[in-house]
């Protein structure tokens, strides 16, 4: 199983990686979701910050700091729900919040696209202009590093540690009925362990910078028994964060099958 996930990384490793695919639904909601990513980066963030410069208050969409090996690293968002492409007064407006801020960088987020005189305007600047897709894809390895892979080592662990080869201390204690029906589940849940353990940080020690692709079931489609055993919605599915949950839901599940054996013959509740 190990090779169905891993070994066909490096051949996947172009393609576009979703971080979701769920798209705002509104201003407010662009904001919301651009400042749930950088927070999931690590940044600490703060929406809607009204704040004094010399030409007087402004009243920041997304505003937010890192701080790496002792520097602070600030970023300012301007959210634009809009339907036409934007213009360029707009970046002359945000380039000059940003620089009176002294912000390391300032990111136009737009559901739409812009004007050739906006992007004319922004080069050679410390502004960025980016659409919806664009921002997920300039922030999702860091994403993926800080959030995804550590949240679904934690959030799973136990299912790994139940698919291991190694059994429970308190497996000798079962009686022959149990250990048949714990063998069952270890059969049925194995494959998903080992998916789940692709995603981890762990994996990435060995498989180096290479980081899964989705959808699964591209490169799983061929083998009858990883798509009977996982459910088709967690084989198919293209964003990481929707994947994260329904991994989570399905995981969840997995893990009270083996935990109704754990709770029957551990006094001391451990793995």
């Amino acid at each position: 199983m190990r090779n169905v996930v891993a070994e066909t990384n490096r051949k996947y490793q172009n393609q576009k990686m979703t971080l979701t695919t769920k798209q705002p639904e509104d201003w407010k909601d662009l904001q919301n979701k651009v400042s749930d990513i950088l927070e999931q980066c690590g940044f600490k963030v703060e929406t809607e910050r009204t704040t004094e410069t010399t030409r007087g208050k402004v009243e920041l969409d997304v505003y937010a700091e890192e701080t790496i090996k002792g520097r602070k690293y600030s970023i300012v968002c301007e959210c634009k729900y809009w339907k036409s492409n934007i213009p360029q007064n707009v970046i002359h407006g945000f380039r000059t919040v940003v620089n009176d801020l002294g912000c390391n960088i300032g990111y136009v987020i737009s559901t739409s696209d812009f004007q050739s005189g906006s992007v004319n305007t922004s080069e050679y600047t410390n502004v960025e202009l980016l659409t919806w897709e664009s921002f997920q894809s300039h922030f999702f390895e860091s994403w993926y590093e800080s959030y995804f892979s550590p949240q679904l080592a934690k959030r799973l662990d136990p299912i790994l540690t139940y698919t291991e080869p190694i059994l429970p201390k308190w497996f000798d204690k079962m009686s022959t009925v149990d250990k048949d029906a714990y063998f069952a589940l270890k059969d049925k849940y194995d494959l998903f362990g080992w998916i789940i353990m692709s995603f981890t940080p762990y994996a990435r020690m060995v498989t180096k910078d290479l980081i899964p692709t989705l959808p699964l079931f591209d490169r799983v489609k061929e083998n009858k028994e990883v798509v009977e055993r996982i459910p088709i919605e967690i084989l198919k599915e293209t964003g990481y964060k929707e994947f994260l949950e329904k991994c989570y839901e399905f995981g969840d599940f997995a893990i009270s099958e083996f935990r109704q054996y754990r709770d029957k013959y551990n006094q001391t509740i451990d793995e």
